[in-house]
């Protein structure tokens, strides 16, 4: 009984997010473009699994990975394991991003438009090929980008000057990079964060900030994800110098 109401609990909150989107979308349909929505039936159905999707998405993320990634956690913050921590950090940084439905979208996307303008052979392999490149780049920057904070919340690193010095980067690269991949790079920065990779990724970092002596889980527990969003972009736009 207690999961059907958290299932439920979930369900109506996954549906109250989604009522703006589609209350936004009805309004300028209807009321400034004056026409009706096309294919309604379709839509509303589409609505129904999205909404059932992200029901059991975030009820399976909570009642699994969610506790699974805080005890391993705490486990290595007791167990003193180094080594072992950042390469947990960087596996769980690379193995979200890589599950993160929006950076498939992205992703997909942008291999779609770059064939279209020219920017590789508009075939689907070559697509395909373009988009898991793409995908591979975010979620390695992303797990180095974890390893880092980490690295930061062990070692008590001010956070201010490494994300000035990583956007220096960004700025840096910014000018040197070809024009067709900069929007994607930057885009790329805020699909890692999402509805997978927020949740783990935060938890992680208030779960080592309260195991380590020393540390004070309101100023380093928190600040993860700025890496999980700076450093792809960096990475995407050094990917696109490579295979442009």
């Amino acid at each position: 009984m207690t999961a059907v109401l958290a299932l439920f609990r979930v369900m109506l909150g996954s549906l109250r997010d989604l009522l703006p989107i589609a209350a936004v979308i009805a309004l300028f349909q209807l009321a400034v473009l004056q026409e009706p929505l096309p294919h309604l039936l379709s839509i509303l159905v589409g609505l129904v699994l999205v909404i059932h999707g992200l029901t059991f998405l975030i009820f399976g993320l909570e009642m699994g990975l969610f506790p699974i990634g805080e005890s391993m956690a705490q486990a290595f913050a007791h167990k003193g394991s180094v080594f072992w921590l950042l390469i947990f950090a960087f596996c769980l940084g690379f193995g979200t991003t890589i599950a993160e439905p929006a950076l498939t979208a992205v992703a997909a996307e942008a291999a779609e438009v770059a064939a279209e303008g020219g920017v590789i052979p508009n075939s689907n392999d070559e697509m395909e090929e373009y988009a898991d490149g793409l995908r591979f780049t975010v979620a390695l920057s992303v797990g180095i980008a974890i390893l880092l904070g980490v690295l930061r919340i062990l070692k008590g690193w001010p956070i201010q000057y490494m994300i000035f010095g990583g956007y220096i980067g960004v700025v840096v690269l910014t000018a040197f990079a070809p024009e067709n991949i900069i929007g994607s790079a930057y885009d790329s920065g805020g699909v890692t964060t999402s509805t997978i990779t927020v949740p783990l990724l935060t938890a992680l970092d208030v779960v080592l900030a309260s195991a380590i002596k020393g540390r004070n889980p309101m100023i380093d527990g928190f600040g993860l994800i700025a890496f999980a969003s700076l450093l792809p972009m960096m990475f995407v736009m050094v990917y696109g110098m490579v295979v442009t």
